[in-house]
């Protein structure tokens, strides 16, 4: 799946969203969207773990519950990516990648 494509995809929803709601998509909106969703993500993981209530969900519950937000909060960094013109596979080839090819002293 090709990060560019998929934001694509993503922003047509996420405007499709918006607009059913009447939000205006600014840039502080995209981090605070993206915040809320870590926010999420963090409850998710504390029920997982043990560390929050379960509020009588299943095991197999929590679990997709983890997962889904994982990927709420893999959208939301696509979307502002998108919405900042950053092109993403480039910067992780640049900041990840390429330490592939470095000695190990300089990671």
């Amino acid at each position: 799946m090709e990060l560019r494509s998929l934001a694509d995809d993503l922003e047509a929803v996420s405007r499709r969203y918006a607009a059913h709601l009447g939000i205006e998509r600014d840039d502080t909106w995209f981090l605070l969207k993206l915040q809320e969703e870590v926010g999420e993500l963090t409850q998710a993981f504390l029920m997982q773990s043990g560390r929050a209530r379960t509020r009588g969900l299943t095991p197999e519950e929590i679990d997709a519950g983890f997962r889904a937000e994982l990927a709420d909060v893999l959208c939301q960094v696509l979307l502002m990516a998108r919405h900042h013109g950053v092109d993403l596979e480039a910067e992780v080839a640049r900041k990840w990648l390429e330490r592939l090819e470095a000695p190990a002293d300089q990671g």
